[in-house]
């Protein structure tokens, strides 16, 4: 352990700090799906494998609680029209898209983590579905009719035959994660992370009154 207990500690089971070291060995397989950590006192040096870089990783990213998009557009209360074109767009922060950072130690081994949304991927309800490589563009009433620039669709067809009278829209976000070990010519890795929102939207048709 990184420092070692205090003398008197519990974990040196009865033994006196320079009889030995106080150890963390980090386990697969833990509740959840979770690594476990083990605590012990060691005479010697345990010779156990070192410990997994990637799995101190995972560790740095449970710290930074990532979520799915923050879905900005559609809105929830909002009404759509077949054939106007929907801006997908998501709020950003540092749970939602990132970046995100993290460090985690276990075992001697200290590994920092940063985290970052890669791509959205946009199942509009509709059998659509549209792959975004960044946040999207916010709608501004000054653009009118015009397609977003980076992130859209156009509904074919209304949502009245749908569960509720509206398609179930769901954002699917890819995490990044790109990991070093603290230290000089420290080992690299990289993880995937995906998260996922809900959202349900309203699409209609244009009544024309005569």
């Amino acid at each position: 352990m990184e420092p070692q207990p205090p003398a008197g500690d519990p974990k040196w089971e009865g033994h006196k700090p320079g009889d030995g070291a106080v150890y963390t060995r980090v386990c697969l397989g833990g509740p959840n799906a979770q690594p476990a950590l083990d605590i012990f006192w060691a005479g010697n040096p345990p010779g156990a494998n070192a410990i997994d870089p990637a799995v101190v990783a995972q560790m740095a990213v449970d710290k930074m609680r990532l979520s799915g998009p923050d879905i900005a557009s559609p809105r929830a209360a909002g009404k759509y029209t077949v054939g106007v074109p929907v801006w997908l767009w998501v709020h950003q922060s540092p749970s939602t898209f990132g970046p995100n950072s993290a460090t985690a130690s276990a075992g001697g081994v200290t590994v920092t983590a940063t985290a970052k949304v890669k791509r959205i991927v946009w199942r509009l309800g509709d059998g659509s579905t549209v792959t975004c490589a960044g946040p999207g563009t916010p709608y501004k009433a000054s653009y009118g009719m015009k397609d977003s620039p980076s992130c859209g669709h156009r509904y074919t067809k209304t949502s009245a035959d749908a569960p509720g009278a509206k398609f179930a829209l769901t954002a699917t976000s890819t995490w990044v994660v790109d990991w070093q070990v603290a230290g000089g010519g420290g080992e690299t890795g990289q993880l995937t992370e995906v998260r996922q929102s809900q959202a349900q939207v309203a699409v209609g048709e244009v009544q024309v009154v005569g």
